[in-house]
């Protein structure tokens, strides 16, 4: 099995029209949230609220938490996201992936719809 890689849109959530365009971010079915470099958070002007701990590969740390809207293959949604200066670029986790109502075909390597579950 490959990696599966998917163009997405961030924005801040308050103001729509700052958004950043990445056409090669990771979906990463290991993390449980999606993950975005400090620089695109900056860009779009994400506002942190508070710190979460996190583990990573190789340690744990603590991470800005922020909020931003988030675009996959025209599902959009408001997602909570970590902000690191660590890793350079979007890790998708699977908050993110069940938010929007995505799966992994980890055979095709791309996303494919998922059902949303209510209970």
């Amino acid at each position: 099995m490959g990696h599966v890689r998917v163009a997405i849109r961030i924005s801040n959530p308050n103001r729509p029209e700052q958004v950043i365009d990445v056409p090669d971010a990771l979906v990463d079915t290991g993390a449980t949230l999606t993950t975005i470099p400090r620089d695109i958070a900056n860009r779009v002007g994400l506002a942190t609220r508070g710190q979460i701990r996190v583990r990573t590969a190789t340690t744990v740390e603590t991470v800005d938490r922020s909020s931003a809207w988030v675009e996959i293959q025209g599902k959009d949604g408001f997602v909570q996201v970590t902000v690191t200066d660590n890793y350079p670029g979007v890790l998708i986790g699977v908050v993110t992936l069940e938010t929007l109502g995505f799966a992994v075909d980890p055979r095709g390597e791309r996303l494919i719809d998922s059902e949303l579950l209510l209970l």
